[in-house]
């Protein structure tokens, strides 16, 4: 690890310290594959003739891929079916990106500094199927207690319904738990749950 991932895992254990829970985000957070899904957004929506700028998936960092499928529809002015384009998206990434996955090395490094000693849950708006993957690739498997992801709840991030739901699997006071995310979405969560936040992109 670099000095500089060093200094941002030691940021990190002290934002967390007077927590009892961590909630971490996955893509952009635990996993360094914000680029990937970019990437596999373009490629699906292509197959609908579109030509996605990827700025979009930044300002819906977090979003369950369905919601984030609407809204392209909806700025492209076009019309697809939600759930296909969804299942295509993360078809793509599987395909050609997730086995290289690589972990964010001072998040990884920090949820494993805290394993057994707080209690530890994702929350994520990806599909629970690639979130595994995801999550055996870069070594997080059997490492947290919950997994919160898309349909878990009826909304996803910014509400905060998914992160409530984490507080209540763990039995843990929501003002208890701290989020760790990327985006904003999951910090807007995180706030309306009554929860602590740490922007790890921002440290």
């Amino acid at each position: 690890m670099t000095s500089e991932s060093q200094r941002k895992l030691q940021k990190l254990q002290e934002i967390t310290a007077p927590y009892e829970a961590l909630l971490y985000d996955v893509d952009g957070t635990l996993a360094d594959n914000m680029l990937a899904h970019k990437l596999s957004y373009k490629a699906a929506a292509a197959e609908y003739g579109v030509d996605l700028n990827t700025d979009l998936i930044d300002e819906t960092a977090g979003w369950p891929t369905v919601a984030v499928a609407k809204e392209i529809a909806r700025r492209y002015q076009t019309t697809f079916d939600f759930e296909v384009f969804s299942k295509r998206k993360s078809a793509i990434f599987i395909e050609r990106f997730i086995q290289n996955t690589q972990p964010v090395d001072y998040v990884l490094a920090h949820l494993l500094a805290n394993e057994g000693i707080k209690r530890i849950g994702i929350v994520s708006g990806g599909s629970r199927s690639t979130l595994q993957i995801t999550l055996k690739v870069i070594d997080v498997e059997g490492r947290f207690e919950t997994l919160v992801c898309a349909g878990d709840t009826p909304k996803g991030k910014p509400d905060p319904a998914p992160f409530l739901l984490a507080a209540e699997q763990l039995g843990v006071d929501p003002q208890k738990c701290i989020v760790l995310e990327d985006g904003d979405p999951g910090v807007q969560g995180a706030i309306n749950a009554g929860m602590g936040w740490v922007r790890i992109d921002q440290l």
